[in-house]
């Protein structure tokens, strides 16, 4: 099993979660919270109470976990795809996977990378139904926009990347909020020993205090972190695989 698609998904993993932290930071108060009135006044009492490293906060055990869990979806996705079409990375190019093939190794992927001990994680299943089918639609828009700007056989351009990888992340998260909503209220019922009686619970719950809009909280802040950190996270990760040959 090729190891390089691992390490050069941990690299692109934390290069793109020290970009994106925080607007993490404004989405979670939005989901979790009433007190604001919407971004721009969650960013300026952010910025108020707590100054710029109020947006930061918490990034250390995420930079170590989050950028390992990139490794093992990038790590997963190719092995996969190995495994389906008998091609490596660098001849994907050239035989390009059906788009199929490259959803199922996207599913493979996020199903694999959502797993985590029980106790520690709230919303475990929250967080596998939500990346189980929006990383398969993930890799497939970032295959299908690669392949609309880029010659049979060549490998794309570093601005084709960067487009194809923004607009994949911003895809795959108009799919993952509403799951990524009910997550983020499971993992902080936990800290507020506010207990849910499981996930379609706290579906209902939050639907009948707070009407459907609230599953759509964050999509917002959601789409404008999702463009820039999948750029750079797909453009780190090709590169790095491109100059390790």
């Amino acid at each position: 099993m090729p190891a390089e698609e691992f390490v050069a998904g941990w690299i692109s993993g934390a290069l793109g979660l020290v970009l994106g932290h925080p607007f993490d930071t404004v989405k979670v108060r939005l989901q979790t919270q009433t007190t604001y009135r919407g971004i721009v006044d969650c960013m300026v009492k952010t910025y108020r109470h707590e100054s710029l490293l109020g947006f930061f906060k918490g990034m250390s055990f995420p930079i170590a976990s989050i950028a390992v869990v990139n490794s093992v979806l990038f790590g997963v996705y190719s092995n996969a795809l190995l495994v389906l079409t008998a091609t490596s990375h660098q001849e994907r190019r050239a035989q390009p996977p059906s788009y199929t093939h490259v959803f199922i190794a996207g599913c493979t992927g996020g199903f694999l990378q959502a797993e985590g001990p029980r106790g520690l994680f709230r919303g475990a299943w929250a967080l596998t139904l939500r990346d189980t089918p929006t990383l398969g639609i993930y890799f497939v828009t970032y295959e299908w926009l690669c392949r609309q700007f880029t010659l049979d056989g060549q490998t794309p351009s570093s601005g084709t990347v960067l487009v194809a990888g923004g607009f994949a992340g911003i895809t795959s998260w108009v799919a993952a909020t509403p799951l990524d909503v009910i997550k983020s209220r499971m993992q902080m019922a936990g800290l507020k020993q506010r207990a849910y009686g499981g996930l379609l619970d706290c579906m209902v719950s939050s639907a009948r205090q707070e009407g459907l809009g609230v599953f759509f909280r964050g999509l917002t802040i959601n789409s404008a972190r999702a463009f820039p950190v999948n750029a750079v996270t797909f453009l780190s990760y090709e590169h790095l695989l491109l100059s390790w040959g």
